[in-house]
């Protein structure tokens, strides 16, 4: 297989997962999908080792590379099933990321009377109700049992008729069973389309050529993965951060990153991080490893092909039953969307320390550093209503450039719910949405600034907030200011980090989210005026 040759076969891959997920959002229900695209699309070779992805959500691409393997080993598989899975402890992330699985099955030879395996498609998506116990299944939960339908790896699909008794006991857990079912059924029709997509390729060329193609793609992706590695001065790089809390009453949770790089490869271990806690804000190893994969992959070529050879590099560690590896019944919801966001914290700036003035360039101030994350849902007219967002924040600068402002950054990468489809799906009312200026680090290059976001209640209703960096600033780099640390208030009371309330009708929820990290000591001149 030549350069050519080798390019087309990778965008081929990856056309594949795109258009998965045109099909999972034209045929979603719930906003969340459809509107803010809280969803991934992703391919695995037989074996369950990751070949494509789309642009989607870092931290469900990487946490899905990190466990598939593990999964597809569970069942013997048969053309036409697809399984389903949310255990966070079992290839999932938190609850409301549910994965579909889907066997792509392709004839031996064109005389073969019997297909074989060739590879998996799969797509996760965030469901904005899995039947908490609060609206938005995000609560500030201790137990995983409390944070809404635990699916474990199952078959919802058989030979391509879709099992209504496993679909009927998920979604019974919900509070809108058919609105559910909706989704799901997007879900399954994304896999089918993928399916049909690889399956075309690899009848046509062989199964033969189909796997050394797989093979070529991740020798060469390994090759670019190792090459960026060996830019990176050898040595041991360690370096802390923390949490802001757990949301029941443990502050300033630290996670340690010893990061050594030794000539092509990578390892990062966590030993010293804190143990897991009360709260959410714990992940399972899948979440961490999704976090440390980003990063590196984030410095590699932009023609390195996201599959399985680009990570080989790159081992992690971390002691069991620690924050960013905890163990059953350990609640998760949180650790999916602001452990992980430390998590790269930790992993930039280990790698900032390195000694080299071309490699420090690559690497930014922290970000804002946290999904800010806002769950709103009641009845109205009889009829239950689940509302769940991720607001975006300041990126860190870097040599490079300022940051950029009121966008999401690192671990997700989601658009927001436009305010039009807030106002005419739930009984809300957007009555502020602006950059929060100043918000971030000054510096030779400022961070980006927050976002304010504001809604009014118009219905009795349940709200959940859960936010990071709202007590420990995000970092700046070389000499640039942190930026602002975040901020939320309940009408005029100001609430903390991660908070559960009830709303009654005029009730408002400001949200200001924190600016990123600047880069660089401000010049005089400017710090004067």
């Amino acid at each position: 297989m030549n350069a050519i040759q080798l390019s087309l076969f990778v965008s081929r891959l990856a056309a594949v997962c795109d258009e998965m997920a045109a099909v999972l959002r034209n045929a979603a229900l719930s906003p969340n999908i459809r509107d803010r695209l809280d969803f991934s699309c992703a391919v695995f070779d037989a074996d369950g080792a990751l070949c494509a992805q789309a642009a989607h959500i870092p931290v469900h691409l990487g946490s899905m590379a990190y466990a598939m393997a593990d999964l597809v080993a569970r069942f013997e598989w048969a053309d036409g099933d697809m399984v389903i899975v949310n255990d966070p402890f079992l290839g999932g992330t938190h609850l409301p990321d549910v994965t579909l699985v889907a066997p792509v099955f392709v004839p031996a030879a064109a005389d073969a009377a019997k297909p074989v395996l060739a590879g998996f498609v799969a797509n996760r998506a965030h469901h904005a109700d899995i039947g908490a116990s609060t609206p938005g299944s995000m609560p500030i939960s201790e137990r995983l049992e409390e944070e809404g339908v635990v699916i474990p790896p199952q078959r919802l699909v058989h030979a391509g008729i879709v099992d209504d008794g496993v679909l009927a006991e998920i979604t019974g857990g919900t509070r809108s069973p058919d609105h559910a079912r909706g989704d799901f059924f997007a879900q399954i029709g994304a896999n089918r389309a993928g399916r049909a997509r690889i399956a075309e390729p690899a009848a046509a060329r062989g199964l033969r050529a189909f796997r050394d193609g797989l093979r070529t793609m991740n020798d060469y992706g390994e090759r670019l993965a190792r090459q960026t590695l060996r830019a990176i001065p050898d040595g041991r790089y360690v370096f802390e951060d923390v949490l802001d809390d757990d949301g029941k009453g443990q502050l300033d949770i630290p996670i340690r990153l010893a990061l050594t790089i030794a000539g092509d490869s990578a390892h990062c271990d966590f030993s010293g991080t804190a143990a897991q806690v009360a709260g959410n804000v714990n992940c399972p190893l899948a979440v961490a490893a999704a976090a440390v994969f980003y990063c590196f992959r984030c410095l590699m070529p932009r023609e390195t092909p996201a599959c399985a050879g680009s990570l080989r590099p790159i081992t992690l560690d971390a002691p069991a039953g620690c924050l960013v590896n905890a163990q059953r019944p350990a609640a998760v919801a949180a650790g999916n969307v602001e452990t992980s966001s430390r998590i790269v914290d930790v992993v930039l700036g280990a790698l900032a320390q390195a000694e080299n003035e071309h490699w420090q360039a690559e690497i930014p101030a922290a970000s804002h550093g946290s999904m800010n994350n806002l769950a709103i849902g009641g009845v109205l007219d009889g009829a239950p209503w689940d509302y769940y967002e991720t607001i975006g924040g300041g990126m860190g600068a870097g040599r490079a450039g300022g940051g950029l402002s009121a966008v999401q950054t690192h671990m997700t990468n989601t658009l927001n719910t436009p305010v039009e489809v807030i106002e005419s799906r739930f009984p809300l009312r957007v009555t502020r949405y602006a950059i929060r200026d100043g918000s971030g680090g000054a510096g030779e290059r400022a961070g980006g600034n927050g976002l304010i976001r504001e809604l009014q209640c118009l219905a009795p209703a349940h709200a959940t907030l859960i936010g990071e960096r709202r007590r420990h600033a995000p970092w700046g780099l070389e000499g640039g200011a942190a930026g602002q640390p975040g901020a939320q208030w309940h009408n005029d009371r100001p609430l903390p980090g991660k908070v559960a309330l009830d709303l009654a009708p005029g009730d408002r929820l400001r949200i200001e989210t924190p600016g990123g990290g600047g880069y660089g000591a401000e010049p005089e001149a400017r710090r004067s005026e």
